[in-house]
């Protein structure tokens, strides 16, 4: 059996024909798409209790949405006692709490878990949820190093699973408005993207090792990462800058940019060169393992180009913002950012075109996208940033930092996804895990 038992698969059946009929509603009504029907809840588990997971379960309980959460989940029990504390009045019975995600994946009764963990913890996490017939929104990026895409893709088709990446503005209707402009050829054929993150960071020093908090299970936070003695830089917030546990700037903020990039390119293959350069402009002595700029350039098979850049040093942003995109097309350009806006310029003299309009600007698809995930379950259709469009995205980052940790440039094969002529790269496409945490085997 996977997927909901028997008797609440039965239940919620009766109930996707409303979910089918509102997934094809308008994404300007999809933060409604749950208020017209008795919907039965679906039965979430909360993996990672921290950071965006907080906004994730604000999120839930301010919208009244037609799920209980069964269980949280963290590490740290502190993490735990804060987002237990935002569901106060959401729900009559108290969810479960643990520090194990075994005990949450392997409960029959949860339908689909929320996975907020760092980077390191995403793939093993899911897809031992989805053999277990648990749906998944990962946060961004579902994969730490390349092969784990593949692990999450070969999952969901084996044992049936929605799969959603954190990727929110996949479904703004910022996104709907601008990508039906770009698919009615407003700008010509769009030829180049542009992405960035152009916003001020500071030095971070480096601090001595010291003494795991009360309470804390340190061991199973590092997971299948390498042991290593407990340092608050490598724990909360902070544990972003090591290559242990995240993908620097480019896998943190830089993905979600990178996705709209993609997007905007409306590329559906893998490149077939990268190329990358990075170093340290202004954050000198500050800790972690990631330099604190970076330019990925990517070529695609029919030689279009995603281009992403990273500055430590920009109030001002590009463009206006402090994350965007800009989409250079044969008739124009475009530029979108993921805070909700976006302007076209036309023709030689750049004569401005539509804009997201006041009524759409700064929607960013947090809502839209939970309830897309939502549905899916019900309804079964994919996800809008599914496993594999989540892939071709993550794919950006991994073979970006590849490329910045070996020769600077190299040649990929998309068909067999391979590096060219370079075994000391294609040794970085996977990683080793620590024993007893590696990622199951997929039979």
């Amino acid at each position: 059996m996977t997927g909901f038992n028997a008797t609440r698969r039965g239940f919620l059946q009766q109930t996707a024909s409303a979910g089918a009929a509102a997934a094809s509603a308008s994404l300007l009504n999809s933060a409604h798409l749950f208020g017209a029907e008795k919907l039965a809840p679906i039965r979430l588990g909360i993996i990672g209790c921290g950071g965006m997971m907080g906004s994730h379960v604000q999120g839930i309980v301010s919208r009244k949405l037609p799920v209980s959460i069964a269980w949280l989940c963290d590490v740290d029990p502190g993490q735990i006692s804060a987002t237990a504390e935002r569901m106060k009045g959401f729900q009559t019975a108290a969810p479960k709490t643990t520090s194990r995600y075994e005990d949450v994946v392997m409960d029959k009764d949860v339908d689909a878990v929320i996975i907020a963990t760092p980077h390191h913890w995403h793939a093993p996490i899911a897809v031992l949820a989805m053999q277990e017939g648990k749906d998944c929104y990962i946060e961004k990026p579902i994969s730490h190093v390349y092969n784990e895409g593949h692990l999450i893709i070969r999952a969901a088709k084996k044992y049936g699973r929605i799969v959603q990446q954190g990727s929110q503005m996949r479904s703004s209707p910022v996104t709907e408005k601008a990508g039906r402009l770009l698919r009615e050829g407003i700008i010509g054929e769009v030829k180049v993207a542009r992405a960035w993150t152009a916003e001020p960071r500071s030095v971070v020093p480096p601090l001595p090792d010291s003494d795991i908090p009360p309470g804390v299970d340190y061991d199973r936070w590092l997971g299948p990462a390498p042991k290593r003695p407990f340092n608050k830089h490598r724990f909360h917030a902070t544990w972003r800058m090591f290559q242990d546990y995240a993908n620097g700037e480019i896998g943190d903020d830089g993905i979600h940019d990178i996705d709209m990039a993609v997007w905007g390119l409306g590329v559906t293959t893998l490149p077939k060169q990268i190329t990358a350069r990075g170093g340290h402009m202004v954050l000198h002595g500050s800790a972690g393992d990631y330099p604190d700029n970076m330019t990925v350039t990517c070529e695609y098979p029919d030689g279009r180009l995603l281009i992403y850049d990273n500055f430590p040093f920009t109030p001002y942003g590009q463009y206006g913002f402090d994350n965007g995109n800009v989409f250079l097309g044969t008739e124009g350009y475009m530029i979108f950012s993921r805070r909700g806006a976006f302007s076209v310029f036309l023709g030689q003299k750049g004569e401005p075109g539509p804009t997201e309009g006041s009524e759409l600007r700064r929607k960013r698809g947090y809502e839209e996208h939970m309830d897309d995930f939502l549905n899916s379950i019900r309804t079964r259709e994919p996800a809008r940033a599914n496993a594999e469009v989540a892939h071709r995205s993550c794919a950006v980052v991994h073979l970006g930092e590849i490329a910045f940790r070996t020769r600077g440039q190299l040649n990929f094969d998309p068909e067999t996804e391979q590096f060219i002529g370079c075994d000391e790269a294609n040794a970085l496409l996977t990683k080793k895990y620590r024993a007893p945490f590696a990622i199951p085997e997929i039979t």
